[in-house]
C-alpha cells in the first residue's frame, strides 16, 4: 500500500486526500489544526503540524508558497529521501503576478534547492479543487500535469491520481513546472474576473 503524507486540509488539501483514499493508499493530513486535518476526507489519519512524525512516503505540501519556510524549518530532515509534491501557485494577490524569491524560476525549483535530499515532483497546481473533489471536468476525467527530474517519482504519484480515476499528462522536467505556475496563475486570475468558472480548466480532447 503506497504512503501518503499531505500538508494542509485546505479545498485542496482536502481534494487530494479523497484521491489518495480512493486509490486505495494510506493517507496522513497535517494541519495546524488537527481535527480539520481529521476531517479532510473519509479514512485520513489527521495530526497536528509540528508534532506529528511524517509517514508518508510522497507527501504532497497542499500549502500557499509563503508557508514553505516554515515548513522546511520544521520538517526538512523528514523529507529527506521521500518524493514531495510541490501544488503551490506562487503568486501576489494584490497584483496577480507570480511573486518568487530572488533568482528563482519556480517555487519547484526552488523548493528543489532547499531540500536537496529530496525528490521533487510538481503537480496539481493546474487544477481546480472541484475538478479534483470530483474527479471529473467537463464530462471527462480530471487531467493533472506533472513535471520531475525523477521519472520514477514522477510514475509514482501519477499511479495514484490514475488508480483513482483522474488522468495525468507529463510536463516534462521539473524547469517546466515554471510553465505550469504560470498557468496555474492565469487561470486563477480568470477565475477571479468570472470569465471563466472555478468547476472548468484544462482537459484533452482526443
Amino acid at each position: 500500500m503506497t504512503n501518503i503524507t499531505i500538508f494542509g486540509a485546505g479545498n485542496i488539501g482536502s481534494a487530494v486526500a479523497g484521491i489518495a483514499v480512493k486509490a486505495g493508499a494510506d493517507v496522513q493530513v497535517i494541519d495546524r489544526n488537527p481535527d480539520r486535518a481529521s476531517a479532510a476526507a473519509e479514512g485520513v489519519a489527521g495530526a497536528k503540524f509540528g508534532e506529528a512524525a511524517i509517514t508518508g512516503d510522497i507527501v504532497v505540501l497542499a500549502l500557499p508558497f509563503p508557508a514553505y519556510d516554515e515548513l522546511i524549518a520544521a520538517y526538512a530532515d523528514q523529507l529527506a529521501g521521500r518524493t514531495v509534491v510541490d501544488v503551490a501557485n506562487p503568486i501576489d494577490f494584490t497584483t496577480f503576478d507570480l511573486a518568487l524569491p530572488e533568482g528563482a524560476a519556480s517555487a519547484a525549483e526552488w523548493l528543489a534547492g532547499k531540500l536537496p535530499q529530496s525528490t521533487i515532483v510538481k503537480g496539481f497546481n493546474t487544477t481546480f479543487a472541484a475538478t479534483l473533489a470530483t474527479g471529473v471536468n467537463d464530462g471527462a476525467p480530471t487531467v493533472v500535469q506533472l513535471a520531475a527530474d525523477d521519472e520514477d517519482a514522477r510514475k509514482a504519484v501519477a499511479a495514484v491520481i490514475e488508480a483513482a480515476g483522474l488522468k495525468t499528462v507529463n510536463a516534462g522536467p521539473l524547469k517546466r513546472a515554471q510553465y505550469l505556475e504560470g498557468y496555474g496563475a492565469l487561470q486563477i486570475i480568470l477565475g477571479v474576473t468570472e470569465q471563466t468558472p472555478w468547476t472548468g480548466g484544462f482537459k484533452v480532447v482526443r
